[in-house]
């Protein structure tokens, strides 16, 4: 039935519209990609990506119809001249061939078109493999199996796999195409007895069978190289069943297979299927019998018996391999006794660990949120960032900082006009020194406020506060800046006294809008017709997207992997976002592989959260990258750090004059840069088992470690992140590092080892270096060290939280000390501020060990002085009896209660006024700093009578010591600080 005249002219005009539309809409992704790298001065590497992927669309387009296509028309002409008839009458083939016959050649069309597509887009999104082999460069080393250089493994070998894959896929569809085509068209026929087949076929067939033998061959030789990837061993690379097997096994497949091929071509001049059909048995008994049985006996009967001497000379060729891959073989391991004497601190006179950072950047977020963030369309990160910053003396301490970013307008104000206009950037740069908090418990700021106050932004000359790139993800995935200058509309920050605002005008980069088809375009990109609707829209507005400094540099150099953490700086008087590159692969020779997810996911970081690169395993990485973005007008600069990593020196050559010399860094710049996190916990994840160079050590595993499960979350399954924070090595001064420890993998608790990097640019930036406890003494480790501080000092602690407060432990911190350890722990006290706030956590005490010795106080130096000085409290409660409370000690201890419960009142409604009294909290705390020193003397004055069980009296003792009146805990008294300088 034929459609109607005007029906029939409608449908391709409709199908011209379809494809005008969606053209229109490829067309606005690719311009508006081409504008973002043009307004970043990266077009080089969108030119760059893009023109490899025209390349190798085209190509694998082009090779994939050719072959397929070809030998479906070769078919097709090869048929036979008098039809089926030739095989004695018609088939079920005939039916479908008087179906298809009337339209095979739009059918071929449609089909050789999908065909190209697919295939050239998989080629195509192979464009880091075609770039690598291009642009590799030598590692100056070679594998110990066959003696290639490294970059034979990296750039080659994954080249040539690809090749063959796409060879491989090609030939098996041209096969069935073929055969499907003589099948239609007579060719062959399946049919009683055996099949029929005419010499065109029988020829076309044997050829193509013939060529996938060929490439059989091929691919069995260069699956030798493949064997220093292999699992098979007991660990990563080439084992003894690989090499004594696999090896020689794969050399006489490759020798079969062409000897197959060779059967198969002689199959064209010889008819019958004798050959081909003897030639694939042939091939195919082969491989189960050379490629599968015989190596599983060798493994059975030769390797399992005696596998740590067979595997010893492999397993030592991946210690080495993996060592070199993940950069740790200059890994400075020593013995450390940790022979804990505080008279030796006392006579001494040591005291660099008095300035130790305190604020624990997962905690004190909140506590940012809640006293910084001024509007509630700020916010801060979850989890705060370490940097350096001078005091007032000059001298670099550690700070913890955070940028105020902009969330979105106010609830109920969302407009598109106040998302995209108006409510456009963050503002302010929030610091203050981790060993310290004001009389309040609170962070003592040295940059705050808008306008940003302080010493820290006098000394850093900050000059432009602004935050136009920023993590936070709930921020609007575009804005349009920079359109008003004469009457600004950009809110800047709310004015002082609460009402009004100031208004700012952006004047950093961007993409201008304002001509017709950049609106047009942008308004196909994000589905909003306002952008192209506006009046407030002119020549000097510019729109700015992939605000996130992760996702930018991600953009210009997606070849790197990136650090999970930027971290903010004032650089040079702006706040300028820091990330650290990787280059990384999976095609190290003998390198152990693993999951980068696996091993960098702890408490602070889970990766499962980030973008992910396209694959999730790697055994090499180096930190060959630090990146930066400004956060007023997200400019993006690349530096070349590590300069030897020949991956870098590839990509180097790939996209030549996007990575600038790390020379051309600022002083500025240097000072703020530290070792990436990511890296440090790669590396320690490696260490843990590759601190053992011995193969039958590390075979026989017992000296094997862990990275603990963070104690103050409670779940032994989630590590313990690594820290922040200046220390002192054995025989060092102090600096800036990166630390964590380690415990023993089977089952124990007990400190097996600490390791630190030093994390400061500079001659010892890297420096790895690894402390190995005594393995036949107990050091108690990361996790008894919490429990003895919660059962040791469980009643001074808990009758902080109890009530409308709850207690927070802080980060853990552990560091060598005067030739032994010390133990590091800020204890918060969070509490609800009222006047509609959610609680944030407060520093209240300190608590410290050291060998068997405990302190508590609340700074670091009361703590400190506990242990160091004067009657020290034992470690172990047991060993305590308590004895009955004489009449007159009970009384103290009853009217020190009272006036805890009654300072902590007093506290509690200072903080639940609306803006909360800091004044009448201080004096409350004062007050209550006195109770608890009154109820600690009266506990002293009781006999042999335990300290831990003091504050926690029991209701019955007194009517004011009930549970519904706690004691909440002291600050430090006015003008003193959690800490010394650092």
């Amino acid at each position: 039935m034929r459609l109607p005249r005007r029906p029939r002219l409608l449908l391709p005009v409709a199908i011209a519209l379809v494809a005008i539309v969606a053209l229109f809409f490829l067309f606005s992704g690719i311009y508006t990609d081409y504008l973002w790298f043009d307004a970043t001065n990266y077009t080089s590497v969108f030119t760059g990506v893009l023109l490899t992927q025209i390349v190798l669309f085209l190509v694998g387009a082009v090779l994939m119809v050719g072959i397929a296509g070809g030998n479906m028309l070769l078919a097709f002409r090869m048929r036979p001249m008098f039809g089926p008839a030739m095989f004695g009458g018609g088939s079920g083939a005939d039916r479908y061939r008087m179906a298809l016959d009337p339209h095979r050649k739009l059918i071929f069309i449609v089909g050789m078109g999908l065909l190209a597509l697919f295939s050239g887009s998989s080629f195509a999104g192979q464009w880091e493999t075609w770039l690598e082999f291009v642009n590799g460069v030598s590692f100056g080393k070679q594998d110990k199996l066959f003696g290639l250089d490294i970059s034979f493994y990296m750039f080659d070998y994954p080249f040539i796999r690809m090749v063959l894959n796409f060879l491989f896929t090609a030939v098996i569809i041209s096969i069935v195409l073929a055969a499907i085509t003589h099948y239609l068209y007579g060719g062959f026929r399946l049919q009683s007895p055996g099949v029929h087949a005419s010499r065109a076929a029988r020829t076309h067939l044997s050829v193509l069978l013939g060529i996938f033998l060929l490439l059989k061959a091929v691919a069995y030789w260069f699956d030798r190289f493949g064997l220093v990837f292999s699992d098979r061993g007991f660990v990563n690379g080439a084992s003894y069943t690989d090499v004594n097997a696999v090896l020689p096994a794969k050399t006489i497949l490759a020798i079969i297979a062409l000897i197959c091929a060779a059967l198969f071509f002689a199959g064209v001049v010889r008819p019958g299927g004798m050959l081909p059909g003897v030639s694939a048995g042939l091939l195919v008994l082969s491989a189960i019998l050379i490629g599968g049985v015989y190596p599983a006996l060798v493994e059975q009967f030769q390797v399992k018996p005696n596998q740590q001497g067979k595997e010893a000379a492999y397993i030592q060729r991946n210690i080495e391999a993996t060592r070199e891959a993940y950069n740790v073989d200059k890994t400075e391991v020593e013995n450390y006794n940790a022979e804990s004497d505080p008279a030796k601190v006392q006579k001494d006179g040591d005291t660099s660990v008095s300035g130790v950072r305190l604020l624990d950047p997962a905690l004190v977020s909140s506590t940012y949120e809640q006293t910084q963030r001024i509007r509630g369309f700020y916010s801060f990160g979850d989890t705060l960032d370490v940097d350096r910053y001078p005091d007032s003396t000059g001298k670099l301490v550690d700070h913890v900082v955070g940028v105020r970013e902009l969330t979105g307008p106010p609830e109920g104000q969302n407009n598109w006009i106040n998302k995209a206009l108006v409510y456009t950037h963050g503002y302010g740069f929030v610091a203050a020194p981790g060993n310290q908090v004001d009389t309040s418990g609170l962070p003592a700021y040295d940059a705050k406020d808008m306008p940003v106050t302080g010493p820290l932004t006098t000394s850093t000359k900050l000059r432009e506060p602004r935050v136009y790139y920023g993590e936070d993800p709930s921020s609007a995935e575009y804005v349009i800046a920079g359109g008003n200058p004469k009457n600004p509309q950009e809110l800047d920050y709310p004015k002082t006294g609460g009402t009004g605002q100031e208004n700012t005008t952006y004047t950093g980069g961007g993409v201008r809008v304002g001509s017709f088809v950049n609106r047009l375009v942008y308004a196909a990109k994000y589905g909003e017709a306002n952008i192209l609707l506006s009046g407030d829209i002119n020549d000097s507005s510019k729109i700015l997207y992939v605000r996130n400094p992760r996702d930018r540099v991600e953009k210009v150099a997606p070849f790197l992997t990136l650090d999970g953490n930027p971290y903010p700086a004032i650089v040079d008087g702006r706040i300028t976002w820091i990330i650290d590159g990787y280059t990384t692969s999976n095609d190290y020779p003998y390198s152990q592989s693993e999951s980068l997810g696996d091993m960098t996911r702890d408490t602070s970081t889970d990766r499962r959260v980030i973008a992910q690169q396209p694959t999730d395993k790697i055994n090499y990485i180096r930190n060959s990258v630090k990146a930066t973005v400004d956060a007023y007008d997200g400019t993006v600069k690349l530096y070349g750090w590590d300069t030897n990593d020949p991956m870098l020196k590839t990509w180097s050559k790939a996209f030549p004059g996007i990575i600038r010399p790390a020379s051309e860094m600022s002083p500025d710049l240097r000072n703020h840069i530290r070792y990436p996190e990511d890296l440090f916990k790669v590396q320690r994840y490696t260490l843990s088992r590759y601190h053992i160079t011995d193969p039958a050590a590390f075979y026989s595993g017992q000296d094997f470690w862990n990275v603990p499960g963070d104690p103050t979350q409670g779940d032994k399954n989630i590590k313990q992140p690594p820290y922040y924070l200046t220390t002192t090595m054995p025989g060092g001064t102090p600096t800036f590092s990166l630390t964590t420890t380690f415990v023993p993998r089977q089952g124990g608790a007990n400190l097996s080892a600490f390791m630190a990097v030093d994390s400061s640019a500079g001659s010892g930036y890297g420096r790895l270096r690894i402390l190995r406890m005594p393995s036949n003494s107990p050091i108690p480790g990361p996790g008894q060290i919490q429990n003895a501080f919660q059962s040791r000092l469980a009643g001074q602690l808990n009758v902080m939280g109890v009530g409308s407060s709850s207690l927070r432990y802080g980060n853990l911190l552990t560091l060598p000390y005067a030739g032994g350890l010390v133990y590091i722990e800020p204890v918060y006290v969070q509490v609800a501020a009222g006047g509609g706030q959610e609680p944030y956590p407060i520093l209240q005490r300190v608590l410290v060990s050291y060998g068997s010795k405990i302190g508590v106080g609340p700074t670091l130096d009361q703590a400190l002085q506990e242990v160091f000085g004067g009657e020290q409290q034992q470690q172990n409660p047991t060993e305590q009896q308590q004895q009955t409370v004489p009449s007159q000690t009970n009384t103290a201890i009853n009217t020190a209660i009272g006036n805890a419960k009654k300072a902590y009142e007093d506290a509690q409604k200072a903080l639940q006024s609306s803006p909360p009294n800091w004044d009448a909290y201080g004096d409350a705390q004062k007050r209550l700093e006195e109770a608890l020193k009154a109820l600690e003397g009266a506990n002293q004055a009781t006999p042999s009578a335990t300290p831990s069980a003091t504050p926690s009296v029991s209701p019955s003792a007194s009517p004011s010591a009930t549970p519904s009146a706690p004691a909440s805990p002291s600050p430090s008294p006015t003008g003193s600080q959690a800490g010394g300088t650092s």
